[in-house]
C-alpha cells in the first residue's frame, strides 16, 4: 500500500484534485456486442434508463460508448457509432449533467460531436495511435484526455501479444502518447493514463500490471484501471461474465491500494462502497 499521489486534472475552465478519494466512472455501452452487456443497452431507452440508474448509484464520471472493443471486435462507421449515444449525451446535456461524460471513441467525428453537447472527456482506447487529431479537439475543449495502452487493434491484439518487460513498455507507449498529445496542444493536466488492462495482455501480463502498477507513478498523471468483468478474472476464477463482480472488487481495491485514482466499472454501487473502504485504508494514519 502507497500514499496515492494528489495530481491536478483540468476539465473545461475547472481543475480538480484527484486522489483524495477514488473516482468511479460507470461503463455505459451503447451497442449491441460488448463483450459484458452486449445488446443490453442497445435501445435508447434502456440506455437512458441504465444512465439515470447509474448517477443514481453514485457515479462520478461516465463514459458512454458506442463501438465494441472487445477481443476481435470489428469497427463500426462514425455516423453508426454516434447514432448509438447520440441519446444519452442529449438526455445528459438536458438534466444538466449532473456527472461528467465521457465518450469512449477513436473517431474524430464523434468526439467533435460529443464535445459539442457538453462531454468533458475523450477516452482514446488507442492512445492517439488511431486518430491522432483527438489531442487537437481536448486541446480545443479543454477536455480531459484519457490515453490507454492497447497492443494493436481490437480485431487483433490478443493475437500471440509478448513484452520483454510489460509494465516498462506499457509506460514507453504512454509517455510517448503524452509528448504527441502535449505538441498537439494538450496540457499535462488534462491526461489520464491508462495500462489498458485486457487490450492485447495474457492473463500473466494482466497480474503482472496489476502487481507492479506503482511503476507507472512515475508518469505523474492520475491513473485509470479497468479490469470490470474481464477475462483475466473469468480465467483465474473460472467464471462466467455475469458472475465476476467480486474478482472485479478485488483488482480494483488492489489497484486503489496500488495507486489508481479512478475505476472504470460496470457495478456501480458496489465499487462506491468497496473503494470507499479502500480509501479509508489510504487516509488512515
Amino acid at each position: 500500500m502507497i500514499r496515492r499521489r494528489h495530481l491536478p486534472l483540468l476539465l473545461g475552465d475547472q481543475t480538480v484534485t484527484l486522489g483524495a478519494r477514488t473516482l468511479i466512472m460507470g461503463v455505459l455501452n451503447c451497442t449491441p456486442d460488448s463483450f459484458s452487456d452486449g445488446g443490453r443497452y442497445a435501445d435508447p431507452q434502456a440506455a437512458l434508463r441504465r444512465y439515470h440508474q447509474m448517477v443514481a448509484d453514485g457515479a462520478d464520471w461516465i463514459d458512454v460508448g458506442g463501438e465494441s472493443t472487445r477481443p476481435g471486435a470489428e469497427p463500426v462507421s462514425a455516423a453508426e457509432e454516434w447514432r448509438r449515444i447520440e441519446p444519452v449525451i442529449t438526455a445528459a446535456r438536458a438534466a444538466g449533467h449532473p456527472v461528467p461524460l465521457s465518450v469512449d471513441t477513436t473517431k474524430y467525428d464523434v468526439a467533435a460531436r460529443a464535445l459539442d453537447r457538453g462531454v468533458m472527456l475523450i477516452n482514446d482506447v488507442s492512445a492517439l495511435d488511431v486518430e491522432p487529431r483527438l489531442a487537437d479537439l481536448a486541446a480545443r475543449y479543454r477536455a480531459g484526455l484519457v490515453l490507454m495502452h492497447m497492443r494493436g487493434r481490437p480485431r487483433t491484439m490478443q493475437e500471440r501479444p509478448v513484452y520483454a518487460d510489460v509494465v516498462a513498455e506499457i509506460g514507453t507507449r504512454l509517455r510517448a502518447a503524452m509528448a504527441l498529445a502535449e505538441e498537439r496542444g494538450v496540457r499535462s493536466e488534462q491526461i489520464i493514463v491508462d495500462p489498458g488492462i485486457g487490450f492485447g495482455k495474457t492473463v500473466d501480463h494482466n497480474l503482472e500490471i496489476l502487481r507492479r502498477l506503482e511503476a507507472l507513478a512515475d508518469l505523474e498523471r492520475p491513473l485509470l484501471i479497468g479490469c470490470s468483468r474481464k477475462s483475466l478474472i473469468g480465467t483465474v476464477l473460472d467464471l462466467p461474465v455475469d458472475e465476476r463482480l467480486e474478482g472485479t472488487l478485488a483488482l480494483h481495491t488492489a489497484a486503489v491500494l496500488a495507486g489508481a485514482h479512478i475505476a472504470r466499472v460496470h457495478d456501480v454501487r458496489a465499487h462506491v462502497r468497496a473503494l470507499a473502504m479502500a480509501d479509508a485504508l489510504l487516509a488512515a494514519r
